[in-house]
């Protein structure tokens, strides 16, 4: 065991757990935070200390109850998030202490991981904020999106829904480095200023402005190629009313619709019959083989200067439900995180 039993024995863990299942925004009364001691890694577990979670959509529809890619979360669990952290307790030969790892951390200080598919050593990577938002989950549901399903070309028009947002954000920029013309869609000036000036999308469409509609049609006159979609409802809808021949819709999201459940069906879709289009769902984790793939490409765009991230990061576990409702409130641009504790290798 790679810690002395002192440090196991004093680690305390503060722990944000569900008490009851949210409608709409999530209440502070619908979870509570607990401090426990950490937990004692078991042979082949190692002891992860957290730094950064990331809060996305997802962690949302998790608190609802209802099983999807993973269980459903019950009462008392810890809330599932994603996060970064680093080894302080090993007894598995895949963690050295002082290893940095991402993975399903929860909402809490300390986690046990395990050599799965859930946990990923991050080599050669010293900014945390970089891994959260590219070389994690992120970064790899927006590169199998937009690589594997939006397949955009040179020449061709990609639209982005949520695109100021953690995902959206670099799918787009992936679509710019293919050669697309790529349109965001996001919801005020300032969003749409960073979609333009930080993220270098060509055009954004400010869909609390006007008539959503008629600007797809004013910035996609001949139809839209890919459309990326992170939104569902209403602008799934336009978008599907403005597309191209053999266009391809990406469905990675549907935040307009997590808080209420309600799910109405575009009735737009007949234009995939007519413009001979198809519409895909996917899950980034059934790619898991490729992840060294895209990480290789997403670090190899960075280093060229084709891919930028931006953040809004949240103070301290307490505020992690403040941040989560602020994922659907639009607070954020880029990835929305929380710190957790500060990066200290021990």
């Amino acid at each position: 065991m790679n810690s002395t039993m002192t440090d196991s024995a004093t680690r305390q863990n503060r722990q944000v757990l569900l008490r009851r299942r949210p409608e709409g925004l999530v209440s502070h009364d619908d979870t509570e935070m607990v401090t426990t001691p950490a937990p004692m890694p078991a042979e082949g577990e190692a002891l992860l200390r957290t730094t950064y979670v990331g809060i996305d959509a997802a962690a949302r529809t998790w608190l609802d109850g209802e099983p999807g890619y993973l269980p459903a979360l019950e009462l008392g669990d810890v809330v599932r998030v994603a996060g970064i952290g680093e080894v302080v307790e090993t007894r598995c030969d895949a963690y050295k202490v002082g290893d940095v790892v991402t993975t399903l951390t929860g909402l809490q200080d300390y986690a046990i991981i395990r050599d799965d598919l859930f946990s990923t050593p991050v080599v050669g990577y010293t900014d945390p904020l970089a891994v959260m938002s590219i070389y994690g989950p992120t970064g790899a549901t927006a590169y199998f999106g937009m690589k594997g399903v939006g397949k955009p070309q040179a020449g061709e028009t990609v639209v982005v829904s949520a695109a100021a947002g953690a995902t959206g954000s670099v799918a787009g920029q992936i679509a710019k480095i293919a050669g697309a013309r790529v349109v965001g869609i996001a919801g005020g000036p300032d969003k749409c200023r960073a979609v333009v000036e930080d993220f270098g999308f060509d055009a954004c469409i400010d869909y609390k402005a006007g008539n959503l509609v008629a600007a797809l049609k004013e910035q996609c006159p001949d139809g839209i190629d890919v459309y990326f979609d992170n939104v569902g409802g209403d602008i799934l809808n336009a978008a599907l009313g403005n597309l191209a021949h053999k266009a391809r819709v990406v469905m990675c999201g549907i935040i307009s619709s997590y808080l209420t459940g309600d799910h109405p069906g575009p009735s737009n879709y007949v234009n995939l019959l007519s413009k001979t289009a198809t519409m895909q769902g996917f899950n980034a984790l059934e790619e898991w083989a490729h992840f060294d793939e895209a990480f290789d490409a997403l670090r190899g765009w960075e280093q060229q200067g084709l891919l930028v991230h931006r953040e809004t990061v949240y103070d301290g576990i307490e505020s992690s439900v403040d941040a989560l409702n602020g994922l659907f409130t639009g607070a954020n641009i880029g990835k929305m995180l929380v710190k957790i504790n500060d990066p200290s290798r021990g």
